[in-house]
């Protein structure tokens, strides 16, 4: 059960879009350091090639349904132990751009044939087929671009135990009938009881009707999508393998987000020296060319501009929080009329609000690290990493109770306060009243330093390392084996 092959369409820094990367890079190698031999499969995509120097071939193989050699690269995770197997096929993956999107921002026609390449080559090293020496006790798949795999495992008579992880169930692999007969799959996996959805093909079913053990990447995540209005349909099914269904709340890079060590900040500080944050807050207020007003409450944003993250309600709420003495700092990009409408309030408002369309990483530890609050008013979230960043370096989230926020955050009252476990504010509603009420009732805190850095420093106290994480996988995956 040590061995995991572990799957996935991109691993940071290799290759990201989104949060399904960040996993992919930190978890492995936590694992690794509690004594799992991981090996991340990958695609092996143009920018990954660009990025590798040190990469060899150790095995060449063909699958079904697709013309000529696939070869099988190796190399490691930068600066991990952690072994990558890439599977090299130029037709499918060697591409400039987004590993799912084209130029214009479609989906790359040939997707479903793509990913069903990328899970039959895991499912042959799945099973030993193409490397002799080493097999996995487990597999464990993330989202629907490696669903295929626990269903093409299910009729192979010596097979691994599989583990498939819910990273976001918004995106389901949802293909129609006739490129389904396309894929050279096997008959079974034509019924509703199977992977056909809506006489469609659904990927992700693949992994929801034949995995072992289903994961989500929070608990609370783990309980909405068996309702309607989170489990786009699929609610259902998620019901019926309850039993089999969990969430583990997702891990942060400890090292890498660090207030005592980031080096990309102005000024590092730790709990016992919390009162120096106030110095990348001056840092970050003449950065976005707002006034340097020590007792006014910076609030921070960094993150996709679009509807799921709630930036509309934000918009809504913004004439009115602006009556308040606060500042804005946004950084993101997303849809257009989002970032036009940000740019019209902060040409309008250029004493209150800043924004950076884009994205930059430097800049997203500043913006953790100079705020007071972060703002993260989603209306769903499998897990969110952002507020996990904010209680590190001491920056109050205020977040919607949905999902990953609502399992890592601890509202703020009378009771929590007392008993010193407050770490931020919570609202129940998706509307700019319960957003304005929430984001006042912060604002009347911060006039109480005593009290705002006893909530700072209960924040930067918690502990969401990839270990224990990691140590509640290697339980779940011995399950599996059991099943």
């Amino acid at each position: 059960m040590r061995n995991v092959l572990f799957a996935t369409s991109e691993a940071h820094p290799l290759i990201k879009t989104g949060g399904l990367a960040d996993v992919s890079g930190s978890l492995p190698q936590a694992l690794n350091k509690l004594n799992c031999d991981v090996r991340v499969l990958l695609p092996y995509y143009q920018e990954i090639k660009n990025k590798l120097e040190n990469v060899k071939q150790i095995a060449q193989f063909s699958v079904s349904g697709h013309a000529g050699t696939i070869s099988l690269l190796e190399t490691r995770l930068p600066d991990s132990e952690v072994k990558v197997w890439l599977i090299d096929y130029p037709k499918a993956f060697d591409r400039p751009g987004n590993p799912y999107l084209d130029e214009q921002g479609l989906p790359w026609p040939d997707n479903a044939e793509r990913y069903a390449l990328f899970s039959k080559a895991a499912t042959l090293i799945a099973t030993g087929q193409i490397i002799a020496d080493w097999k996995p006790g487990i597999v464990h798949c993330n989202d629907w671009q490696t669903g295929l795999i626990p269903a093409l495992l299910a009729q192979q008579p010596q097979k691994p135990a599989t583990l498939f992880t819910i990273h976001n169930l918004a995106y389901q692999g949802i293909f129609s009938r006739e490129t389904y007969l396309t894929l050279d799959l096997p008959d079974y996996l034509w019924s509703p009881d199977t992977m056909e959805f809506h006489n469609q093909i659904s990927f992700i079913k693949g992994g929801l009707v034949f995995a072992n053990i289903i994961t989500t990447v929070s608990p609370g995540y783990a309980r909405e999508i068996q309702t309607a209005e989170f489990g786009f349909g699929l609610e259902g099914l998620l019901k019926h393998r309850a039993d089999k269904l969990s969430g583990i709340l997702n891990g942060i890079d400890m090292d890498i987000w660090d207030p005592a060590n980031d080096p990309l900040i102005e000024q590092n500080f730790s709990v016992k020296t919390l009162k120096e944050k106030q110095k990348n807050k001056t840092s970050l207020q003449k950065e976005f060319s707002l006034p340097v007003e020590n007792d006014t409450p910076l609030i921070g944003m960094v993150g996709r501009l679009v509807q799921q993250k709630g930036i509309d309600i934000v918009l809504e709420a913004l004439p009115d929080l602006l009556q308040e003495s606060v500042q804005l700092v946004i950084l993101g990009t997303g849809e257009k009329k989002y970032e036009k409408a940000i740019k019209q309030f902060a040409t309008q408002h250029p004493k209150q609000i800043s924004a950076l369309i884009g994205y930059d990483e430097t800049l997203a530890h500043r913006i953790e690290a100079g705020a007071d609050m972060f703002l993260m008013p989603s209306r769903f979230e499998p897990c969110g990493l952002n507020q996990l960043y904010s209680l590190r370096y001491g920056t109050v989230p205020i977040v919607q109770g949905v999902g990953g926020l609502l399992d890592s955050i601890v509202d703020t009252n009378t009771q929590t306060q007392k008993n010193k476990t407050a770490t931020g504010y919570i609202f129940t509603e998706a509307t700019p009243d319960a957003l304005l009420k929430t984001l006042k009732r912060a604002i009347e805190t911060y006039k109480k330093p005593q009290t705002w850095r006893s909530i700072a420093r209960t924040g930067m106290q918690q502990n969401f390392s990839w270990e224990e994480s990691a140590k509640k996988y290697i339980q779940l995956y011995e399950k599996a084996a059991t099943l």
